[in-house]
């Protein structure tokens, strides 16, 4: 064993010993319970040896079908039918590389990003990350919860006010299973992605695509500025700050792995759980972005959710509306869920510092529920909440890619070169983008 692989080991060790004692004085659970990587993997056998390690990316793959993915998509679709598909697919890979990354850096170290930045990186760089942290988690609820009563609202017929109490409550349900430990809350978190699946999948059947136009809408190509500007809005947005420091926080101590080669089976059964959870959000995406397409595309071009719920009842059949609404809801109110938990592990790596997460979650309803009983364009909030999120896009891709291609840090999961090549130039393409829609925003 090299002298690098020894140091990670003890690293882990030293982890392993006092992770019992850290949890038992926590005042919240936001790290999921530790095991060693025997103690993980038993004494199954086959596909069962998978099972410990699925589940964190089907978190993180939340934050990619939340209700700025619905306007974006369901706008896409209206406007420009199927053209803009592909789009949809490159986007959808790479967010599949950044939440490796993410995952990856995890395993390879056990502790998150925000630990590390901590560690790496001057005091009060690590004190403005999380700042910016927690406007952005501000800015990333705001979003969340107003889709999720924006479901209430259209599926049950709810005044505005209401259904965002209702969202309220909902979503301190839903923090109880967080409380409980990270199985019950990926189970959770499964189960509203999986209605969100099965709402489109009945979207798509009612509203059947044309074959050819479909297929060749994953062929690369544009029709006029407006499309270009709406393809870089689609892949603006895809790579999400919180979700990049979510998830090596979600792999970190999950599973310890004591020697170079556990660690590399901790990730390669982790590249299969985020494989499927991407796969499944990009199929959503995809999907979304079709039955706007073959239901809107030459009558109207959507770019409000309400009239596109009340667009598929009219146009399809009132069940095409219900389930539309039923999967913005839940949709919402999983990804805003989620991020209590991003902004959880986000302060505990960046300070340091926890405080319970009722509190956190009560702090971050209030501007949302402020902005809907104050009566505000919930549309025009939810622009404004993407605008803040294309800041913090640069400072959270830069030190993933700096320290997963840091073999000192990363030992034997050091990013190849290849893919430090493509990390960098993925970074490069959504930092210059959300700076291009950020000047399109102001003065475009």
């Amino acid at each position: 064993m090299s002298d690098l692989d020894q140091q990670v080991t003890g690293l882990n060790q030293s982890v392993n010993k006092t992770m019992k004692k850290r949890r038992s004085s926590a005042t919240n659970t936001s790290e999921p319970e530790t095991q060693s990587f025997d103690q993980a993997i038993g004494e199954k056998k086959g596909w069962r040896q998978m099972l410990p390690f699925i589940g964190p990316a089907f978190i993180a793959a939340v934050a990619y079908i939340d209700p700025g993915n619905y306007a974006t998509n369901i706008q896409a679709g209206s406007q420009f039918g199927y053209l803009l598909l592909w789009v949809v697919v490159i986007s959808n890979l790479m967010a599949i590389l950044i939440q490796t990354l993410s995952a990856k850096i995890g395993i390879a170290t056990s502790h998150n990003l925000p630990e590390i930045i901590r560690d790496r990186w001057p005091r009060g760089v690590s004190f403005f990350y999380w700042i910016q942290g927690e406007i952005m988690i501000m800015a990333t609820d705001l979003a969340e919860f107003i889709g999720a009563a924006l479901g209430f609202h259209l599926v049950f017929g709810l005044p505005m006010i209401p259904a965002a109490i209702l969202t309220a409550i909902c979503a301190l349900l839903i923090l109880t299973f967080q409380v409980r430990g990270f199985r019950p809350l990926e189970m959770v978190i499964a189960l509203m992605v999986f209605i969100v699946v099965i709402a489109f999948s009945f979207e798509i059947f009612f509203a059947l695509p044309a074959f050819k136009p479909f297929v060749q809408g994953f062929v690369p190509q544009f029709q006029g500025t407006d499309s270009v500007l709406l393809a870089a809005g689609i892949l603006g947005a895809t790579v999400m700050p919180h979700a990049i420091y979510m998830h090596s926080g979600l792999t970190c101590r999950r599973v310890i792995g004591q020697t170079a080669e556990e660690r590399k089976k901790i990730f390669r059964f982790e590249l299969i759980d985020i494989l499927i959870a991407m796969i499944i959000a990009g199929v959503i995406n995809a999907i979304m972005l079709s039955v706007a397409g073959s239901t809107f595309f030459g009558r109207e071009v959507i770019n409000d959710l309400t009239v596109a719920f009340h667009g598929f009842s009219t146009y399809i059949a009132p069940i095409a509306g219900i389930l539309f609404g039923v999967g913005l809801l839940s949709a919402g109110l999983s990804s805003s869920s989620v991020g209590t938990l991003a902004g959880d592990i986000m302060m505990q790596g960046f300070i340091h510092k926890r405080i319970p997460v009722f509190i956190r979650r009560f702090c971050s309803m209030l501007p949302p529920l402020i902005l809907i009983i104050s009566g505000a364009n919930a549309t025009k909030a939810l622009v404004m909440s993407q605008v803040v999120l294309s800041f913090g896009i640069a400072l959270a891709i830069i030190p993933l890619v700096i320290f997963t291609s840091n073999k000192a840090i990363m030992g034997k999961l050091v990013n190849r070169k290849l893919t430090t090549v493509a990390a960098w130039c993925i970074a490069a393409i959504v930092i210059c983008l959300n700076v291009f829609l950020l000047y399109q925003t102001f003065f475009g």
